[in-house]
């Protein structure tokens, strides 16, 4: 037989529909959010990179680009942080492009982060000098900091382009890929030295390096690539391979969340969904551990080392959220 409920039952209904509501109403804690600027060498050109899981990512010029900031995005994940991860591209440009081209967009909102990479050499008209390139990436950061005066700014040294080392008129031709990632990473160093706001200089072009002196990659794709080895450039010698971009990715991860990469193992899901065996997912990683070990950046005790022994096979990274 059916009763009225009591006093107390009435109450307890009320406090767990206070409860309820409180937990509707109250915020959610926000995703630590990271821009990216860059061109083809940030969104992947020359490579199924290129469209990645762009549902995971904020492409600001609305170009349905994954690239670079979606590996990175799917790191995260497995890594179980919560990144808001945006970009903003366009091929064959520096950072001045974006500076006239798109400044209301980039301060279109107060970033916690953002990396910055430039022009391939530097300056398209004079390979090599980066006075272009210190103007641009001071006036940049201001721009930025007008929305948020403490957001954490840095550069990506990028990687080397076989074609300027190895192909005639190259800039750096009869010396070597590591001539030009030393003086592209200094001309770097001259633009984070110029503005104190701008924090640190990513090793994007050492990582390659070191994958290539470590065996793990060939130095010179125009006379084969031998055996058991990577290339780490695309059909053009110029933009990267899958591989490249993989390991691009894997020196912002750890760079920016403390995180060593090789946590991430050979079962890492963005690899197996980009044909990456499992072996070349781990030589790249730890490349990338290295060059930023070697570059004083501080992994987290709980992610440093090998990656665990117990690691799952290889599969599909989580489905994108709607």
């Amino acid at each position: 037989m059916f009763q009225a409920a009591g006093p107390k039952v009435r109450i307890d209904r009320l406090l767990w529909s206070l409860l309820a509501m409180w937990c509707v109403a109250a915020p959610a804690v926000a995703a630590t959010s990271l821009l990216f600027i860059g061109n083809s060498f940030t969104f992947g050109w020359g490579s199924p990179v290129r469209f990645y899981r762009s549902a995971t990512v904020t492409d600001l010029n609305g170009e349905g680009i994954g690239g670079v900031p979606a590996l990175f995005k799917a790191f995260t994940e497995q890594a179980g942080l919560d990144w808001d991860v945006a970009l903003e591209t366009h091929p064959g440009v520096g950072l001045d492009w974006h500076l006239e081209n798109r400044a209301p967009l980039l301060a279109s909102r107060p970033w916690d982060h953002v990396t910055m990479a430039g022009y391939s050499t530097l300056d398209p008209k004079l390979p090599g000098d980066s006075a272009l390139l210190v103007r641009s990436a001071g006036a940049l950061s201001a721009l930025l900091r007008t929305r948020n005066p403490k957001v954490d700014i840095r550069l990506e040294a990028t990687f080397p382009r076989a074609d300027q080392v190895y192909a005639p008129g190259g800039h750096w031709l009869g010396q070597s890929v590591g001539a030009m990632v030393r003086d592209v990473r200094a001309g770097y160093d001259a633009a984070a030295k110029s503005d104190p706001a701008i924090s640190a200089v990513l090793p994007v072009g050492e990582a390659w390096l070191r994958a290539i002196d470590a065996g793990v990659a060939d130095p010179n794709p125009y006379d084969g690539i031998a055996a058991g080895q990577l290339d780490l450039w695309t059909h053009d010698h110029y933009h990267a391979s899958t591989a490249g971009y993989y390991l691009k990715a894997l020196v912002v991860f750890g760079h920016f969340t403390g995180r060593d990469p090789r946590s991430l193992g050979e079962g890492e899901c963005a690899a197996f969904e980009l044909g990456l065996s499992p072996r070349q997912a781990l030589s790249l990683q730890m490349a990338a551990a290295e060059q930023l070990l070697a570059s004083g950046v501080h992994f987290e005790p709980s992610s440093s080392g090998q990656p665990p022994a117990n690691a799952t096979a290889a599969q599909r990274c989580r489905p994108a959220q709607g």
